[in-house]
């Protein structure tokens, strides 16, 4: 049976690594990562499209400076979308994020796995906690690049707006706000990182008092020692 130390350190962990499972489905099931407000020129008049979506979803206004508005309608992102590097952008964000989600289970497994018994396998120690969240935190940190990426290079606004409403021709101008489903990340990078900073301290201390034990054996006189 683990120690008592072990139990406690091992446990935090698992408890921050299943906070970051649960928030990566968080940012996976929401579709708040993005707010934009996107203006087109027409012939007689200036068209503003109001866009909110996620990965997959998302809901849809036009305001015509005439005062015109057209209800808001929801749109599948994927659908929307006639770019193929934007469209493909979007899925290596799911399919990075799934493998996140993946990496997070993993090591959720392993520290749960540590807490309750004290496996011989170097790998499902600490080395493998390490690993799992630092692979989940790189993960989310190559999302959290590519989605703006493809918002600014690809025109993602643009291109879903179009998909929205197929008359609009000469874009302007486009403002955008992150939404909570995409700072979300930010936490989840955080609770990797704490993850790895507890089982370091347990490894540390392990290390430190394996030092300390085999000091007395190291210092003995020379002359105690038969031959």
């Amino acid at each position: 049976m683990p120690s008592t130390k072990k139990t406690v350190m091992f446990a935090s962990a698992f408890l921050t690594c299943v906070c970051s499972f649960v928030l990566i489905c968080v940012v996976l099931g929401t579709q708040r990562w993005m707010s934009s407000e996107v203006r087109f020129s027409s012939t007689n008049s200036s068209v503003r499209v109001s866009l909110t979506y996620g990965l997959f979803l998302g809901t849809c206004e036009q305001f015509v400076d005439a005062g015109l508005q057209v209800s808001e309608k929801v749109f599948q992102v994927a659908d929307n979308l006639s770019s193929t590097k934007a469209k493909s952008t979007i899925t290596a964000i799911i399919v990075i994020l799934v493998l996140s989600l993946l990496s997070s289970l993993l090591s959720s497994g392993f520290t749960c796995t540590n807490a309750v018994s004290n496996p011989y396998q170097t790998f499902l120690g600490p080395i493998g906690v390490y690993t799992w969240n630092s692979l989940c935190g790189i993960l989310i940190l190559i999302t959290m690049i590519l989605f703006p990426v493809n918002i600014e290079v690809n025109g993602l606004s643009v291109e879903l707006a179009r998909g929205c409403f197929s008359l609009l021709q000469n874009h302007i101008k486009s403002t955008h706000t992150y939404g909570y489903s995409y700072w979300i990340m930010l936490l989840i990078i955080f609770l990797n990182i704490i993850s790895i900073i507890i089982i370091y301290f347990y490894d540390h201390a392990r290390y430190s008092k394996k030092k300390e034990q085999a000091r007395p054996i190291e210092n003995a006189p020379k002359d105690v020692i038969l031959f």
